[in-house]
């Protein structure tokens, strides 16, 4: 298995965490060196394992932001 490289460029907000101490995160992340994109996904307590998740680009975050206040949840 290759080596993904990470480096969480700012920690933006805790949506949930399990009882094991894994929180659901929403960061904004630099993968491999390139340009930082928000990530969503679940990380162990020190940030060294995580599940699977999904990143979104300045745009995407922005049209899912505007599909969520359509919600009016």
């Amino acid at each position: 298995m290759s080596n993904i490289k990470y480096e969480i460029e700012e920690m933006i907000g805790v949506l949930s965490e399990n009882n094991k101490g894994w929180t659901k995160e929403l960061n904004l992340i630099s993968w491999n060196g390139r340009e930082p994109k928000y990530d969503l996904r679940d990380w162990d307590p020190e940030h060294e394992k995580m599940g699977k998740g999904i990143t979104l680009s300045d745009d995407e975050l922005k049209k899912l932001q505007a599909l969520l206040n359509e919600l009016n949840l």
